[in-house]
């Protein structure tokens, strides 16, 4: 069963095919240029690669509105340009994680258009309809200020429609057997292709009760748990990953008592307070949202990361918090998005200084789970605000200083790069930090490599070190007798602290042998560790004298 859970101890690497590399020169990424950069990514050291959504689409909304879910979108190749970028992972050992977009479809999918002409057609109950617009249609909008309602006359139909996205991407009755069996049968079509698991979007909305009449929200947690057997079934190590941006109290319904309906969820809870923590230099409501979150089963596991494909969403922290983010990360009203988020990169949000881009990424891989990355961010790319609501964070990888940024030879690629600047792609790019061995990309290689050999983090529990000063954020880890220690310095001033170990009577007396460099610490008679950290600085310590560093778990 442990070789299954290959998941706890991975790297994931989120790109878009659409804009990471144009083989055929047409200004639009695709399945040929992305197979000649996965010896980058097997470089780079990443385990596994989640694709956004590359299905037949109008691309109304970057992919996810999907007109046909067993087919390429022409634009990126073919099914079978996909079949040899899985089995080119497969060779490499990287894992493939799709995107399962099956909220709702596009208005343009056959199933909905036949659904509209046809009031008997089987399709018809394949959507959610209404005979009058219900009075809370203008509320509930995922887009507030950008969409003006959730039910959308249809005159083909002569009914409301409901969507919780655009207007253009219709819900799917998802509590309906047969779309539930759709959804297992499109599952099992890329399961076959190659693929071992899937990011489904969503999830809270696909599990919900949907319809005019429902004055509450009733979720059908029952259905995660068809969606993994038959994951199980088809293929042993297949997961889903859920992108559910759900209250702590609830992070157990998601991944039921045992394991048995999501193996994986994204930690928005965290991700936020972390945000807030980077902000005001204080790692007391971070330190809750990671209690609050702790419990989880044996078999599940966080995924931990900083930036998405969306807007930073800072919905659960506070108004006081929030704003203060705002204030830091995302000052002008041209940075922020839907009232509630920042749709800016890392990079530019940290304002390219180097101490700060490495605090927040080894804390991100230092967290309990496993670390989820987005392509760019490992050389430290920037943002586009010019561009509309979340466009602005979803520009072409920039591969060097060649034309397009070695992107695409075509004059007008799919988005504009960014150009000029300190973001620019003549600063920024893949060739010139692979030359500079002291490059975020190059420090970002060994951090992954690293991270790779501390599976305490992914497999083992954790605990916080306490310590007398503020704005520092120390966890212990415990595995199989081994034991590491991770400690952040958040703020813009040194700091000297002094610490013992939770788990002292198993470790009493031994070494804090540094991960990352010769400046090892030794307790002094009273088993307290002394450690001055730099401004934002950080250290990975394995417990223990420098043989446990030749010492690897087996997992």
């Amino acid at each position: 069963m442990i070789n299954d859970l290959w998941y706890k101890n991975a790297i994931i690497y989120c790109l878009s095919v659409a804009t990471y590399m144009d083989a055929n020169g047409d200004g639009v990424g695709d399945f040929k240029g992305l197979l000649r950069r996965l010896d980058f990514l097997q470089g780079m050291g990443i385990t596994a690669v989640w694709l956004m959504p590359f299905q037949t689409s109008p691309c109304r909304d970057d992919g996810y509105d999907i007109a046909d879910y067993y087919n390429v979108d022409p634009r990126y190749g073919t099914l079978g340009d996909f079949v040899e970028f899985t089995h080119a992972c497969n060779e490499r050992g990287i894992r493939v994680l799709i995107d399962l977009v099956v909220n709702h479809t596009s208005n343009e999918h056959p199933w909905f258009r036949e659904a509209c002409s046809d009031p008997k057609s089987r399709y018809r109950d394949w959507y959610v309809w209404s005979a009058k617009k219900p009075d809370n249609a203008n509320s509930g909008m995922v887009f507030p200020g950008v969409q003006k309602s959730t039910w959308t006359w249809e005159k083909n139909a002569r009914s409301y429609y409901f969507h919780r996205f655009y207007d253009f991407q219709p819900d799917l009755n998802t509590a309906h057997p047969e779309v539930q069996q759709e959804i297992l049968k499109i599952m099992g079509f890329w399961l076959q292709l190659g693929v071992d698991g899937f990011r489904m979007d969503a999830v809270p909305f696909v599990i919900a009760k949907k319809g005019a009449n429902l004055t509450r929200s009733v979720e059908q947690y029952d259905m995660l748990r068809s969606f993994s057997e038959f994951l199980s079934w088809r293929k042993s190590g297949a997961i889903i990953l859920g992108e559910a941006n759900i209250v702590p109290k609830n992070d157990m319904e998601y991944f039921g008592e045992f394991g048995e309906r999501l193996q994986m969820m994204f930690n928005f809870d965290v991700n936020q307070h972390l945000f807030y923590a980077m902000a005001s230099g204080e790692a007391g409501s971070l330190i809750k949202a990671l209690e609050n979150t702790k419990s989880r089963p044996a078999t599940a596991q966080w995924g931990q990361f900083l930036r998405n494909h969306d807007e930073l969403d800072l919905g659960r922290l506070t108004d006081a918090q929030r704003n203060f983010v705002f204030a830091e990360f995302g000052p002008e009203k041209s940075m922020q998005l839907y009232g509630r988020g920042i749709r800016r990169r890392l990079a530019p949000m940290l304002r390219g200084d180097r101490r700060r881009l490495e605090l927040a990424y080894s804390l991100t891989m230092t967290l309990p789970g496993t670390p989820v990355l987005r392509y760019g961010d490992e050389i430290g790319m920037g943002d586009d605000l010019r561009l509309p609501e979340r466009n602005s964070t979803r520009t072409p990888m920039q591969w060097s200083m060649e034309p397009n940024a070695g992107f695409t030879t075509h004059a007008k690629p799919v988005v504009p790069l960014i150009s000029d600047g300190p973001f620019g792609f003549e600063q920024i790019n893949v060739a010139a930090q692979r030359r500079d061995p002291n490059s975020f990309l190059n420090w970002m290689e060994r951090m992954i490599r690293m991270r790779k050999e501390i599976p305490e983090i992914g497999w083992g529990d954790f605990s916080f070190v306490s310590l007398p000063v503020s704005g520092v954020l120390a966890m212990e880890y415990t595995w199989r007798n081994n034991s590491v220690v991770c400690v952040h310095n958040l703020v813009s001033e040194p700091r000297e602290i002094r610490f013992r170990l939770k788990s002292k009577n198993a470790f009493e007396g031994k070494q804090l042998t540094n991960l990352l460099s010769d400046n090892h610490c030794l307790p002094d008679g009273k088993g307290r560790y002394c450690i001055v950290l730099e401004p934002y600085g950080y250290r990975w310590f394995r417990v223990g004298g420098l043989e446990y560093l030749l010492r690897r778990s087996e997992v």
